[in-house]
C-alpha cells in the first residue's frame, strides 16, 4: 500500500512544518502492515521522525525534504531501546530520520534530503582549518541515524547541505545497502561525516558519489553505547567517488573493537586530505572532553582488509597512512593483514606506516602500486585542509616504524623535485 503524506496534512511550501503529517503517514503504513510512505510534489519542510519496521520512505524524483533551521525540531528521544545515550557521541541521539530495532526498512527514491545546514554554522573568527563552526546550540549531531535494525535499504537518495554533523549513521546493524547515493556537503564544515558505519555487519556501499567536510566512509566498532561488545565485520564497498577534507576512508579510531574482513575497491579519491587512515590515536580518558565519548572500551584489532584499484588525485597528506599512538591507555590488539594493490596516488607526502613497540604492524601488502609526489601548488588553500596542516614531506618514501613483513611489489615512488 501507498501513503502519501499529502494525505495526511502535509504541506509542500517549503515553509510549513510537516513533522507530524510525514509522522502520521509512517504510523498508519506501520499499522496496516507495512508499505511505501509517499513524498511528492514539492518542498516539506520536516524535524525528527521515526521510521517502523517494514516501511519504505520513498522521495519522489519532484520532492525534497528540507530540514527544519530550528534545534528544537530535533528533540533527544528519552524512550530508546538499543543504545546509552549517555554514551553516544556527543552524548546525544537527536538526528533528523530514526530508526530503531527495525526489520526491512528503506529510504528510496530521486529526491533529496536537504539538510538546511547552513542553519547549524557561523564563520570562524581568523580562521585556520575549517572555515565554519558549529553554533552555540545543540545542533542535531545526525541526519539518519540507524540503530539495531536489520534489512536496511538506502537507495538512490540525495542527501544535501549537511550539518555539522553525520549523514547516515548504520549502528549495530546487520544486511544494510547503499546503492546510488549522493552526499554532497560543505567541505568547510567539521564532522560531516558521509557514511559512518559502526558495529554492523553484511554491509555493502556501492555506486556512490560522496562530498564531505569529515571523513567519506568511516569504518569502526564503538560499543560503549551497546549492551554487549560488537564485530564491525563484512563491510564492501565499491565503484565510488569520495572528496573529503579529512579522510577518505577510515578504519579504527580510539578504543574500536574489533573490525575485520573487509574490502574496498574501484574507488577513486579527489581533493582528500588522507586517502586510507587507519588510525589510532592517543587516549586519556576525561569525561569532560567530548573527544572521549567518542571511544569505544575494547582493545582494538584491525585485520584482514583489503584496497584494491583506487586512485587518489591531490591527495593533501598522506595516501595511506597507519599508526598507532604511542600512549599506554591507547589498547591494542593488532593491526594485521592489510593489502593495498593497484592503487595510484598524487600529492605532497608519502605512505605513512607505524606501529609502536609493543604492536608492531604486521604483513602490510603493497603491490603494482604507484605513489606520485608533488607540491601543494593544487590546493585552494595550501596552509590547511580541513585540520591538516601543510607539512613538509618526508622525501616521498615510505616512513616506516615498528613494522614486521612489510612487502612492496612492483611499487613505484616518483618523487618530483
Amino acid at each position: 500500500m501507498v501513503f502519501n503524506i499529502k494525505d495526511f496534512g502535509a504541506v509542500a511550501d517549503g515553509k510549513t512544518l510537516n513533522t507530524a503529517a510525514i509522522q502520521k503517514a509512517i504510523d498508519a503504513c506501520f499499522a496496516n502492515g507495512g508499505g511505501q510512505v509517499l513524498v511528492e510534489g514539492g518542498v516539506y519542510m520536516f524535524g525528527t521522525i521515526v521510521l517502523h519496521s517494514n516501511i519504505e520512505l520513498h522521495i519522489d524524483a519532484t520532492a525534497t525534504l528540507l530540514g527544519s533551521p530550528r534545534c528544537e525540531d530535533y528533540p533527544e528521544r528519552d524512550n530508546v531501546r538499543h543504545v546509552d545515550t549517555k554514551k553516544l557521541p556527543r552524548w546525544r541521539n537527536a538526528c533528523y530520520i530514526y530508526a530503531e530495532e527495525s526489520e526491512n526498512v528503506s529510504i528510496t527514491g530521486m529526491g533529496k534530503i536537504d539538510c538546511n545546514g547552513k542553519s547549524f554554522v557561523e564563520p570562524r573568527e581568523n580562521p585556520t582549518h575549517w572555515l565554519f563552526k558549529r553554533i552555540d546550540a545543540p545542533t542535531p549531531p545526525r541526519v539518519v541515524f540507524f540503530a539495531g535494525c536489520k534489512n536496511v535499504r538506502i537507495e538512490d537518495i540525495t542527501m544535501e547541505n549537511l550539518p555539522s554533523g553525520w549523514g547516515f549513521w548504520i549502528h549495530d546493524c546487520d544486511y544494510v545497502s547503499f546503492d546510488k547515493v549522493k552526499i554532497f556537503a560543505e567541505v568547510e564544515y567539521e564532522n560531516n561525516d558521509g557514511i559512518h558505519i559502526n558495529s554492523s555487519r553484511n554491509v555493502t556501499v556501492s555506486n556512490c558519489d560522496i562530498t564531505c567536510g569529515d571523513d567519506c566512509l568511516v569504518i569502526r566498532a564503538n560499543n560503549a553505547s551497546l549492551p554487549e561488545n560488537k564485530v564491525c565485520e563484512k563491510v564492501t564497498v565499491t565503484n565510488c567517488n569520495l572528496t573529503s577534507y579529512s579522510g577518505g576512508i577510515r578504519v579504527g579510531w580510539r578504543q574500536c573493537g574489533t573490525i575485520r574482513n573487509c574490502s574496498f575497491s574501484n574507488i577513486v579519491m579527489t581533493d582528500t586530505t588522507v586517502g586510507v587512515d587507519i588510525n589510532i590515536p592517543h587516549f586519556t580518558f576525561d569525561p569532560t572532553k567530548m573527544y572521549t565519548i567518542d571511544c569505544g572500551r575494547e582493545a582494538t584489532l584491525i585485520e584482514n582488509i583489503s584496497f584494491n584499484n583506487i586512485i587518489m588525485d591531490n591527495v593533501y597528506a598522506e595516501p595511506v597512512k597507519i599508526i598507532v599512538n604511542d600512549n599506554p591507555e591507547t589498547k591494542v590488539e593488532a593491526v594485521r593483514n592489510l593489502y593495498f594493490s593497484n592503487i595510484h596516488a598524487k600529492g605532497p607526502r608519502g605512505i605513512r606506516l607505524k606501529g609502536r613497540a609493543e604492536n608492531h604492524l604486521d604483513n602490510i601488502r603493497f603491490s603494482n602500486c604507484t605513489f606520485e609526489v608533488t607540491d601543494y601548488s593544487a590546493f585552494v588553500r595550501e596552509e590547511f585542509h580541513g585540520a591538516q596542516i601543510k607539512s613538509q614531506s618526508h622525501g616521498g618514501y615510505p616512513k616506516i616504524e615498528y613494522c614486521d613483513k612489510i612487502t612492496f611489489d612492483n611499487v613505484e615512488f616518483n618523487v618530483k623535485n
